[in-house]
């Protein structure tokens, strides 16, 4: 449980991607750039949403494959792709691929319902399936099985000079563990739990009828009934995603700028929204030592040992630097974080299947608890390297 003196253990960052619709190239580039200095300043991780019919990033897979050609160290998460907008089948082909480009850092984070305005997009996306498409829990259990290897076709052998699998190819032995489930509600958490995959809680949940309306006792209440229902329990992996905007080395200019952003969005964070009570976090905004007690203050950060921040959406790439820069050299030693390249025992060392990362005070593998030197016994897994 984090508090000052218990070092937080992976630290990681969340980007929407944005680029200009009239000349989208620049937009990209500078996302793939973005993932790039977060390795160079030792983040654990960098993670990309999904914004389809927007002009935020529309294919993770494609942009998280490229960035696996720039890097060779950070791991790489999707926050997070909505099924609704993919055939599994197809999307386990596209993610194990990535993961084989990737050495093994790939971190697949899905949700389920139906697509966002699917009454506007429902003719262009299922033109004549739209009314028999399943969007329920189903559709990540397809997903996880396929990227487990279950069997794909009935077919497995040659035809002509072709050779043929009955299961996606290629394979990634790992990529099953690696899997998250992004949800705001409590019957989200459980289900991830039950279904043995990780969880990303992010800055907004769904508040429950008779439940609590403080965010930080929501957030709290998810984590916990998501590790109960796990069979890792405690030690099931949660990553949190608040909005953090640390000011250490901003400009003035850079301060009004994020004061204003942070003015027009903190009055959604009053109570819950809507019929489906969402309730959003307040985005935290000042020197790192301040935000670091604010977080030590919160009840679900308390109970949690990775996050990966968001970034602002509407901010220019000079911001971006200087908010990463400050998170790797600020904000994350003040929550007991070193980055990846300062790490003992030459540098991270990562747990193939586990994909946990070692510290100085955390020398073992997260699942199977063996130290970096021996190699880890979870089943599939490969060595420490």
């Amino acid at each position: 449980m984090p508090k000052p003196g218990v070092p937080l253990e992976r630290l990681g960052f969340l980007t929407i991607g944005l680029f200009d619709g009239d000349n989208p190239g620049p937009g990209h580039q500078a996302t793939l750039e973005m993932i790039s200095l977060g390795e160079r300043l030792g983040f654990d991780s960098a993670w990309v949403r999904h914004r389809h019919l927007q002009y935020g990033i529309s294919s993770p897979v494609a942009v998280l494959a490229a960035a696996s050609q720039r890097t060779s160290r950070i791991g790489l998460g999707t926050a997070v792709i909505p099924l609704g907008w993919e055939n599994p089948l197809r999307l386990a082909e596209d993610l194990a691929t990535i993961d084989v480009l990737s050495g093994g850092r790939l971190n697949p984070g899905v949700s389920v319902g139906p697509p966002r305005n699917y009454d506007d997009v429902r003719a262009a996306l299922y033109p004549d399936t739209a009314d028999l498409e399943d969007f329920s829990y189903e559709r990540v259990l397809r997903l996880l099985r396929l990227v487990a290897g279950s069997a794909a076709a009935s077919f497995n052998g040659t035809e002509g000079f072709e050779q043929f699998s009955d299961r996606v190819q290629p394979r990634s032995p790992g990529l099953r563990q690696r899997m998250w489930y992004g949800g705001a509600g409590l019957s989200s958490a459980r289900w991830a739990g039950e279904n043995v995959m990780n969880f990303l809680t992010s800055s907004v949940v769904r508040a429950e009828p008779a439940g609590p309306s403080d965010f930080a006792e929501i957030q709290l209440s998810h984590i916990r009934a998501f590790r109960a229902a796990h069979p890792a329990g405690a030690a099931a992996r949660v990553s949190q995603g608040l909005v953090v905007i640390p000011t250490d080395s901003a400009t003035a200019a850079q301060r009004a700028k994020y004061a204003a952003y942070v003015s027009a969005r903190t009055p959604r964070s009053a109570a819950p929204v809507g019929p489906s009570r969402m309730l959003f976090a307040r985005d935290l905004l000042g020197p790192s030592n301040q935000i670091a007690e604010e977080l030590y203050a919160h009840a679900a950060f308390r109970e949690v040992t990775e996050v990966a921040f968001a970034l602002p959406f509407t901010f220019d790439p000079e911001d971006y630097v200087q908010l990463l820069t400050d998170m790797t050299e600020k904000l994350g030693p003040a929550l007991g974080w070193q980055p990846a390249s300062q790490l003992a025992y030459g540098g991270s060392r990562t747990c193939r299947d586990c994909l946990w990362s070692t510290t100085p005070r955390r020398p073992r593998c997260r699942r199977c608890s063996k130290r970096s030197s021996r190699a880890c016994t979870t089943p599939n897994s490969g060595t420490w390297t």
